[in-house]
């Protein structure tokens, strides 16, 4: 038998919500023998978040009741179905009109609610909670019983009453409320021991973003603000927000790695650091994501894995790219030592982004490329927080130890360059690349503006673009107003890169 002790360690042991990420933000689950509310609007996944929760305990071995007062046996079923859940070993207490069922001959206790008085109607769900014995248990909806109330004052006390039963009964409970009768005075929150709250808002293009926060949780301490989930098949599956200082210390000191170009790591000072984010920007055409792909090359060579993430280009694209550069990645990609994820930005939230590249991070990779970071702010039109978002980002990786690859297209060709998001002040170096004229020719530059951890060179190389890669020439001094957006180079032609046959 279970002493005083045993039984009070039990009691404070959260209970598992069986959500992808819902636990970690709710610091282990929900609090054992208490009752929470789940609310948001119609639509937003509470029935599928609560038959979720069932669906876990069942595996554990719980006993699990779903009271319904809104959706009859059948259509949860049917919802369960499009999950590919069965719902057997779940015990289901309905509370619906008959002919709702449109089945009147099947063989289930059906009532119709609103010709019970509210007290009958409780006392129902008592009597079906002593019997089944649950250790969790769902009712959906608290709305239905607000309505048989007809008033604030009747609603609280009978809510009251129900939590106290259940509360006895040490059962793991959780209310779902549509909040489409929700008026102040009988708000839910003061009564229960936690709440959750699902948001749902249709963007100007794209799919609609899914949102859930936790306003509540008593005794615990749970993670705020707003963290993304989506609801896809297998049910729900929430991206909790990145928190940087939650994760480990920073790496420890390491080499610089090599980018595979001697005159770029020269230009670097070395080459890149690790743990420490490197902001590529230039104007579009100017070689940055082929530049990217030479660093992604080098790495996968040393044996290391690489998430690229793309928001540009498609993932056939970018490997047809990179072999025009005679970069083969596929061999690296069917070894699963480079993932390429391409980023639909009208789909894919922010948060499920982040979730991803924490993914690939926990699993091993080593370096991390977002091309391009104007794609990413794309992904979040409505989102005023990108700086933020960036800020965590960089941090995490850079406690990781990973090697960030960012980014950034400026608008404009020529003349004055403007940057659709100013990162440079959070990135660790900040690489530009430029066009400029010499000879009657188109020609490309790149500099290195910036290097937190260690010097560089503070000259302009040129640099060509051809079938057998990219190859950087030596320093030009005779350079003038590159940060105009305009470069003008004054020295002998001689001290410029020739193209070879195949960049003739």
């Amino acid at each position: 038998m279970m002493d005083a002790v045993s039984q009070e360690l039990e009691d404070d042991r959260p209970v598992p919500s069986g959500i992808a990420g819902l636990d970690e933000i709710l610091a282990g689950g929900f609090s054992r023998g208490s009752v929470h509310l789940v609310e948001g609007a119609p639509g937003t996944g509470k029935t599928t978040l609560g038959l979720q929760f069932l669906l876990d305990g069942r595996e554990r071995g719980e006993r699990g009741l779903y009271v319904t007062l809104s959706e009859t046996k059948r259509e949860l079923m049917r919802s369960a179905r499009t999950h590919g859940w069965s719902l057997d070993g779940i015990d289901i207490f309905e509370l619906v009109p008959p002919e709702l069922t449109l089945d009147p001959e099947q063989e289930q206790t059906l009532v119709y609610a609103s010709d019970l008085e509210l007290g009958e109607t409780v006392a129902m769900v008592r009597k079906e909670v002593e019997r089944v014995k649950p250790n969790r248990v769902i009712f959906d909806s608290v709305s239905e019983i607000r309505l048989l109330s007809q008033g604030s004052l009747r609603y609280r006390r009978q809510v009251l009453a129900l939590k106290n039963f259940l509360s006895l009964q040490n059962c793991t409970t959780l209310f779902l409320d549509d909040l489409t009768q929700q008026a102040e005075e009988t708000s839910l929150h003061s009564m229960v021991h936690g709440v959750v709250r699902l948001h749902q808002t249709a963007l100007q293009f794209g799919g609609d973003r899914r949102r859930l926060q936790i306003s509540k949780l008593r005794g615990r301490e749970y993670k705020g603000g707003f963290h993304d989930f989506v609801i896809r098949k297998g049910g729900l599956r929430v991206f909790p927000r990145l928190i940087a200082a939650e994760h480990d210390k920073d790496a420890a000191a390491t080499p610089p790695v090599t980018t595979g170009i001697v005159e770029l790591d020269a230009l670097l000072g070395g080459g890149l650091s690790r743990g420490t984010s490197t902001l590529i920007m230039g104007p579009s055409g100017t070689g940055k994501s082929s530049l990217t792909l030479h660093v992604v090359a080098a790495a996968l060579e040393r044996g290391e894995r690489v998430l690229v993430v793309s928001f540009d280009e498609t993932r056939r694209v970018l490997l047809a790219r990179a072999q025009g550069l005679s970069i083969d990645l596929e061999a690296a990609v069917a070894e699963g030592r480079l993932a390429l994820e391409h980023i639909d930005p009208a789909e894919l939230s922010p948060g499920e982004m982040m979730g991803m590249i924490r993914q690939h991070v926990e699993a091993g990779a080593q370096m991390v490329v977002l091309d391009s970071l104007t794609g990413y702010q794309n992904a979040m039109p409505e989102e005023s927080y990108l700086i933020l978002h960036m800020h965590e980002l960089l941090s995490y990786l850079g406690q990781k130890g990973v090697v960030t690859l960012l980014v950034l297209a400026q608008h404009g060709l020529v003349g004055p360059m403007q940057s659709p998001v100013d990162l440079t002040y959070i990135s660790d170096t900040v690489l530009l690349l430029r066009f400029f004229e010499a000879g009657g020719r188109i020609r490309r530059a790149l500099s290195v503006m910036k290097k937190r951890t260690g010097p560089h060179e503070e000259t302009i190389r040129e640099f060509r673009i051809g079938s057998e890669g990219l190859r950087v020439g030596p320093a030009l001094e005779q350079f003038h107003g590159v940060l105009t957006g305009v470069p003008a180079f004054s020295g002998p032609t001689s001290t410029l890169l020739e193209p070879k046959a195949d960049e003739a």
